[in-house]
């Protein structure tokens, strides 16, 4: 009876235990978020309604709020058709794919490897005769030797993970990405917040090219009744002129806001990703009044600012991911340990490599530590711990900015809604004063430059009160925007 051949194994099952039991060691520091300042309230929230709760501040399509059709259809084809989106889109699938790629460097690697080759030799014995004309007439006897050698071996490599440096390694991936998404949705926000920021503003120059269009046509009533009344030599040729001027600096202005409005519109063309030959937005009608809708933006605590803005959220992954590289980094202090293992068969002939009499197999492990660097592993690991300060500083200071931001939008927010209501009084104020000189004008008791000097009043007091309420509309979006997103109210 033939008995089993037994293979020493001993020696394998140890070096496995040893390196299944060393696998838990970490070398990196374990991650704690950093502290960074967090005021209990905001500053500029007094006399706020109290915020809706934090659940309830779930980004939305926020834009909806402004109640206008049209960009609720251009917001929405932003996340599809904006270049600076995608490009965030396919960084963050890039980073992804990193994470796999570390992720597989926990896994043995195992290769299959074939070749086959021909050989031989040629020889003989004797000696070849050569006659005058250099012609071979004779010569020794000779042959050839050939072989086939077929080769078919199955090999596999594992770095087992001691001291934690590849599990370090998906780890800082992992946060990479996670940072890239957070990247992926500020860059989505910004370009929503700037498509809005743009729609609002040239809806505005509608309205004040509206304005203008009414103000030229009083211009032109008043300039036509001053000529009739030079012509018959009440008023002084220089009320014409003044009329004139006043006309034709109204007409320019209007130019002015149709090259703003160009402009606006092209800007909205690029975030929607066409080219502005092939987008247009139609003017509102003249006569239809300007629609402002000023939404109300529910505020929460600081603290739920730091889950809500993706800035934050990817300045602290990226704190998360400089925090393992430390971990990489102090791993070449300690020893690089590898195993291997392969298993083939050698023939002559292709159907004898499955012949178990022609088989190998070995196995190894090895290991290597550097016993010196001149200081070269030292540097990295300092550098590494710099590069993490760096990050923890970088993240601070975002926390800080966006605070501020917040800060300035409900500043703004509240100033903007005062100024609102007195812009109105004022606007109401100088029509009935620009009617009534004009009144007196027309009855002969004051000059026409008092005419000027009202009109002027009343139309600066007019586009003064458009830009509040567009100022008003605009700030509602950076205070979104500040604030990480939108919200669905409960």
């Amino acid at each position: 009876m033939t008995m089993p051949t037994i293979f020493p194994l001993r020696p394998t099952l140890i070096a496995l235990a040893a390196a299944a039991a060393l696998a838990g060691c970490a070398v990196g520091p374990a991650y704690q978020r950093p502290s960074a300042p967090e005021p209990a309230a905001f500053k500029e929230l007094q006399g706020w309604v109290p915020a809706a709760p934090a659940d309830a501040l779930e980004r939305g399509p926020w834009w909806t709020l402004f109640n206008d059709p049209l960009l609720n259809e251009l917001a929405g084809s932003v996340e599809v058709s904006n270049q600076n989106v995608a490009a965030a889109v396919a960084a963050y699938a890039q980073a992804r794919a990193l994470v796999a790629e570390q992720r597989a460097s926990l896994f043995p690697t195992v290769s299959l490897n074939g070749s086959g080759t021909r050989s031989g030799t040629r020889g003989g014995n004797g000696r070849a005769t050569v006659d005058p004309n250099g012609n071979i007439i004779g010569g020794g006897s000779g042959g050839s030797n050939a072989s086939n050698s077929y080769r078919l071996s199955l090999g596999t490599s594992w770095e087992p993970d001691v001291w934690g440096r590849l599990r370090a390694g998906v780890t800082a991936a992992s946060a990479s990405a996670q940072a890239s998404a957070a990247d992926l949705a500020a860059a989505r926000l910004s370009a929503q917040g700037e498509l809005a920021t743009d729609y609002l503003q040239l809806r505005a120059t509608d309205a004040a090219r509206a304005l203008l269009a009414t103000t030229i046509q009083g211009y032109q009533r008043v300039l036509t009744i001053t000529t009739n009344r030079f012509n018959v030599g009440i008023v002084p040729h220089s009320d014409v002129f003044q009329a004139q001027t006043q006309l034709a600096n109204a007409q320019s202005d209007d130019l002015g806001l149709i090259r703003q409005r160009a402009q606006l519109e092209h800007a909205i063309a690029v975030l929607v990703g066409k080219t502005p030959a092939d987008f247009s937005i139609a003017a509102l009608p003249s006569t239809a009044p300007f629609s402002v809708t000023v939404p109300e933006v529910p505020v929460g605590v600081p603290s739920t600012l730091l889950q809500r803005r993706p800035d934050i959220a990817g300045a602290e992954r990226r704190v998360a991911a400089a925090n393992e590289q430390i971990g990489v980094a102090r791993s070449a202090y300690f020893p690089s340990i590898g195993l291997s293992a392969s298993y083939g068969t050698s023939a002559s002939k292709v159907g004898e490599l499955f012949n178990v009499s022609n088989a190998a197999w070995s196995f190894g492990l090895s290991a290597a530590q550097t016993l010196f660097d001149a200081g070269a592993t030292r540097a990295r690991v300092q550098g590494a711990r710099a590069a993490h300060e760096e990050a923890v500083a970088r993240y601070r200071q975002t926390v800080l900015d966006a605070f501020a931001d917040v800060e300035d939008q409900l500043a703004a927010t509240r100033v903007l809604a005062q100024q609102q209501e007195l812009l109105r009084q004022a606007s109401e104020a100088a029509d009935k004063v620009e009617q009534q000189v004009l009144n007196r004008y027309n009855a002969g008791q004051v000059s026409y430059s008092e005419v000027v000097q009202a009109q002027v009043t009343a139309l600066n007091a007019r586009r003064a009160l458009i830009q509040s309420q567009s100022d008003r509309q605009t700030t509602a979006v950076a205070l979104i925007q500040s604030l990480g997103g939108g919200w669905h109210a409960n």
